[in-house]
């Protein structure tokens, strides 16, 4: 970069040597603006409907930022300034930055990871640790997220990418298990009979894999039920109520009490 702008054209200390260096310089410019939108106008095309548009904004970003640097250290190799020794200032300045924002970074690092591996996006519901809640939003820094009781929540990624995530929303379904506890003294075949009639009556429930009814335990003259079940997300809390209402309204018109 050194041999291509230390031209005798460019030492001359007068005004038509400083004009040309300003020619130069404005060249440089415009062909950093014209490679940037070029290359993230590629990034946008190559990524279309394939990586999640946060990805797309952040290597854009990291682009844009990378070609300016470039054209900032060819402009001041134009105008004779000594970027070896300006570079390492930035990096020693850089490096004592760094260690002051370890945490931030951590953070910035963990996000790039997360927003690259795609383990939960806008719109999903999600726990990690004891916090859950349903993804707004997500940047470098943190991701939002709003609880079951409207909280906004505001998690930094670190804490999000240390720990076990678990996305609820990911597969589209869910398994439910309901557990009902009858007396022996009642049939017990009675009763998993009208159990079957309302999970196999009701459309909300998935056929494939079908709706399981268990005998977990007989002891002190009751026997415990378990309903298990497959429903999508979006119906799950509306026919866990309804379906675990109608069990027992159906079992005690039968005579079976609960």
């Amino acid at each position: 970069m050194e041999n291509i702008f230390d031209s005798e054209m460019l030492r001359f200390d007068n005004l038509g040597g400083f004009i040309l260096k300003i020619v130069f310089s404005l060249v440089v410019f415009i062909i950093s603006v014209l490679l940037t939108k070029a290359i993230s106008k590629l990034i946008v095309k190559a990524s279309k409907d394939k990586v999640d548009d946060t990805a797309v904004s952040i290597l854009r970003s990291i682009v844009k930022y990378a070609i300016l640097i470039i054209c900032v250290i060819m402009i001041l190799n134009i105008f004779g300034v000594n970027s070896t020794s300006l570079l390492a200032v930035l990096g020693s300045a850089g490096l004592a930055v760094g260690l002051a924002l370890k945490n931030t970074l951590g953070n910035i690092a963990s996000g790039i990871i997360l927003i690259f591996l795609k383990n939960y996006r806008a719109g999903e519901f999600i726990e990690f640790g004891a916090t859950s809640g349903t993804v707004k939003s997500i940047s470098l820094f943190t991701t939002i997220l709003e609880t079951q009781e409207g909280i906004y929540v505001s998690a930094p990624n670190s804490c999000i990418w240390g720990v076990p995530l678990r996305n609820y929303s990911r597969n589209g379904k869910r398994r439910m298990e309901l557990n009902i506890r009858v007396s022996c003294s009642y049939s017990l075949d009675t009763a998993v009979q009208i159990i079957k009639n309302l999970t196999d009556s009701d459309k909300r429930l998935l056929q494939v894999p079908a709706a399981q009814i268990v005998i977990q335990s007989v002891q002190d003259k009751n026997a415990s039920f378990i309903i298990r079940a497959w429903v999508l997300n979006n119906d799950y809390w509306d026919v866990y109520y309804s379906l675990l209402r109608a069990v027992k309204e159906k079992l005690e018109e039968a005579g079976i009490l609960i």
